[in-house]
């Protein structure tokens, strides 16, 4: 890798190259209008001029504190190209939690959205001493203290002194170098308090080239954002990735707009994680319940057709001429509508930060929708392994990238060593230490993998049940499985030096009213008192049954709580990428948990049952 090969250098190549291309696209007054790499870089290059304006020195720390939208780009890039660290903050964590990040990193500045997202530093302002100036996106009419700037005043301001400055703004970008650290990203803490995570310039883009030689992104491509940036997997594979592509970003405005977001932009390519995944699922086979039975029975056939499908699909074979004839039949009276709901022009999902449920894969594979699961972690910039269009095994993770080295320890923990691994954790030697040795970095998950190289992820070494009797369940396993079913939307698995496992379920609370409905089960509105009618709770009880009978006896749940609420980021018990922070849960919950146990150990453990 060149010394010049840095995000920075990255993308001023980029801008130079194609200046009138578009880069990004956001919806204004409307509708989604672009941002041109040459307009990008006007702004990345004044936004650094004002920067230097404000004494940022290389090696510190600025915070960006936004949902996604082209100016977290801008920003990071401006920050970068100073020789200074981007720090991203999620827009939903609380004034406390921020607060936490600040005193470790000590910011001399932040970037942030709106005037909410200022507020929050403002409370912080007095026991931060380090933080000398925040630029404020949309200050909405605010009246802003000292030290504080709005983003189009900054950028005026940049370009105004751009001039002058372009001598020592040069010379910043030339004294990047690969492995100089371009951000500190705090982990998401389901396991414990934040680390800052130290990943390089390097490291990114080393990442991104590799997943670009095996997924085929090009400049003619669209990706639809919508997972925070401030995670490492949309900022790698969503931002730097589509960036060395030469593909486009469109912005979603919101989580509850992707799917008229889809239609707007006609993304080809998107990233998602498993819970997007599930509610999608979920939406389809609502749609499926509620058609005309003319239409759900030619819905079953195609995806018999779909399933009989996919072993010549993935292995690349010609299929009998019948079946080609009869799946051509199937998308277009079936899939090409679903084809339709997602933009049209959609050539695959990416799916990560948490496993993806094999059988929504297949379903969705089957359906002509591909799905390429990929596995990785903050601390290694984050991709280690993915499936490919041509070298897809669903259950799996895929491959691991070129120039990624994996292998197992003896207890089974995967562990990888390579360009991706990040450069420690910051001001924290001894953990760094801790999960390094010989540059091999403990992933903490537990993995196999096949013959062939692919990688199965069992579950997070940290989040293995042992139950009282010594044997080890893997909550995850369960849950994928329990969240295939139609009437389950949630589900958490406990057990822990138990003598078995149970299950927190939250269920699909408007198809299970409905399913009372059809069998005359007088069922309230009130969600609370819906979860506790006996009918209700013994159905659902026999759906999960249903689901594990093919499991050993260990691992099934003998019994199961209702829950009128879902898992939620509000409620604390979701990460902003949707995984759930399993210490929390249980202690939330926790007499519900002991409630079940006693009302399961009354029938004696081995008679399960259904509880709310």
């Amino acid at each position: 890798m060149a010394a010049s090969h840095t995000i920075p250098a990255l993308f001023f190549e980029q801008a130079r190259a194609c200046p009138d291309q578009p880069m990004c696209w956001a919806k204004r007054a409307g509708c989604y209008q672009p941002l041109t790499r040459g307009e990008m870089r006007g702004a990345v290059e004044a936004l650094a001029a004002a920067l230097l304006h404000r004494g940022l020195a290389a090696g510190e720390r600025v915070l960006v504190l936004s949902e996604n939208r082209p100016e977290w780009g801008i920003a990071d890039v401006a920050i970068q190209s100073v020789g200074a660290w981007t720090v991203p903050v999620y827009p939903t964590l609380t004034t406390a939690e921020i607060g936490k990040i600040a005193g470790d990193c000590e910011p001399a500045g932040a970037v942030v959205s709106t005037v909410e997202e200022l507020e929050k530093l403002r409370a912080i302002r007095s026991s931060v001493s380090s933080l000398r100036w925040i630029v404020v996106v949309e200050p909405a009419g605010t009246a802003l203290a000292s030290g504080e700037a709005a983003w189009l005043d900054a950028l005026s301001e940049g370009q105004r002194l751009l001039p002058e400055l372009r001598g020592v703004l040069n010379s910043r970008l030339e004294q990047l170098r690969p492995a100089d650290v371009a951000t500190l990203i705090y982990t998401s803490g389901t396991t414990g308090e934040p680390k800052g995570v130290m990943l390089s310039h390097g490291n990114f883009l080393s990442n991104a080239a590799a997943c670009l030689k095996d997924i085929p992104i090009g400049a003619e491509d669209v990706h639809l954002s919508f997972l925070p940036l401030s995670h490492v997997f949309e900022r790698m594979a969503g931002w730097y990735l589509m960036m060395m592509a030469g593909a486009s970003v469109a912005y979603a405005e919101s989580l509850d707009t992707v799917t008229h977001d889809m239609i707007a932009v006609r993304p080809t390519v998107m990233l998602g994680v498993p819970r997007f995944f599930e509610k999608l699922y979920a939406r389809v086979q609502e749609g499926l319940a509620g058609a005309p039975p003319l239409k759900r029975r030619l819905a079953a056939w195609a995806m018999r057709i779909g399933r009989r499908t996919v072993p010549y699909r993935l292995n690349r074979q010609a299929m009998p001429w019948i079946l080609q004839l009869q799946y051509r039949i199937a998308h277009r009276l079936v899939f090409q509508k679903l084809a339709a709901r997602l933009g049209g022009r959609l050539r695959f999902f990416v799916s990560g930060s948490a496993p993806l449920s094999k059988e929504i894969g297949e379903f969705f594979y089957a359906a002509g929708i591909i799905i390429l699961e990929g596995y990785g972690l903050t601390e290694t910039s984050p991709v280690i392994a993915v499936n490919r269009p041509d070298a897809l095994r669903f259950g799996t993770v895929g491959l691991p990238l070129d120039g990624v080295e994996v292998r197992l320890a003896d207890d089974g923990e995967l562990l990888t060593r390579g360009p991706h691994v990040m450069q420690g954790y910051y001001r924290r030697p001894d953990e760094t230490r801790a999960v390094m040795a010989d540059g091999w970095l403990r992933t903490g998950d537990i993995a196999r993998i096949d013959a062939e190289g692919f990688i199965s992820i069992t579950d997070r070494k940290k989040d293995l049940i042992k139950t009282a009797g010594g044997k080890f369940v893997a909550p995850q396993k369960l849950e994928n499985l329990f969240v295939t079913d139609p009437y389950v939307a949630q589900a958490f698995v406990y057990g822990d030096r138990e003598p078995y496992c149970i299950a927190l379920i939250v269920p699909n609370l408007a198809r299970l009213s409905a399913y009372a409905r059809e069998q005359g089960i007088a069922a309230p509105s009130d969600l609370e008192a819906l979860v506790c009618v006996p009918e209700l709770k013994t159905f659902l009880w026999g759906r999960i049954q249903a689901l594990q009978r093919e499991l050993p006896s260990f691992e099934q749940v003998k019994g199961i709580a209702l829950l009128a609420r879902e898992f939620s980021q509000a409620g604390g018990e979701l990460t902003p990428t949707m995984k759930a922070k399993r210490t929390l849960i249980a202690a939330h919950y926790q007499d519900r948990i002991q409630q079940l146990y006693a009302e399961t150990a009354a029938h004696g453990g081995s008679s399960p049952r259904a509880s709310s």
